[in-house]
């Protein structure tokens, strides 16, 4: 291959990451319009997906309902094999241990992530599982990816979260207020 068709292959799978990004982008939100974490995720094989997820741990009440995951099964059972060779996972956060070791019990090809996880990630930045040398599957990693967006994404979720648990500190505290002050003046 020319240096000139690799260029023109490399930027073709860049312009697929960042449409298959934008996608999961807009599962997280399915994520967050449930009170979730917003990550998506979405499978593909051959430029076709195979499953998606968003975060759903708190309303399955199931710790390993990330968004991962919940793509893995369903192309799990899009293909009927726990087997998903040649498949790219594009996750809007980097992906956790667990999330991890799923992918490479799946033998998925390539993961493709947004935003990175200084605290959890399992693909670079606190550890690297998917290409741990004793692991018995190596998997592919492209990180950054619409890395700002996503960022920008889980940092609005927590921000909001962050005012409504101040409006309810400041609206407990004005109850309490409002109840001493109440029972002064009865007295």
């Amino acid at each position: 291959m020319t240096e000139v068709e690799v260029s023109v292959t490399e930027l073709a799978e860049m312009n697929d990451d960042e449409r298959w990004m934008e996608y999961a982008m807009t599962l997280a939100l399915k994520a967050q319009e449930e009170g979730e974490v917003p990550v998506g995720a979405v499978l593909v094989l051959d430029n076709q997906v195979i499953g998606e997820g968003w975060n759903r741990s708190i309303g399955h009440h199931d710790p390993t309902a990330h968004a991962e995951i919940m793509a893995l099964r369903q192309g799990g059972n899009a293909v009927q094999n726990y087997r998903l060779l040649d498949a790219t996972l594009y996750v809007t956060l980097e992906p956790c241990v667990m999330c991890a070791g799923a992918m490479i019990h799946s033998r998925i090809r390539r993961v493709v992530y947004g935003a990175a996880d200084a605290k959890t990630g399992a693909a670079g930045s606190l550890m690297d599982i998917l290409r741990h040398p004793g692991m018995n599957h190596q998997i592919e990693i492209t990180s950054g990816v619409l890395a700002d967006a996503c960022s920008e994404q889980l940092s609005a979720f927590f921000r909001f979260r962050r005012s409504q648990k101040k409006a309810l500190r400041l609206a407990e505290r004005a109850a309490q207020t409002g109840e001493t002050t109440s029972g002064n003046s009865a007295e």
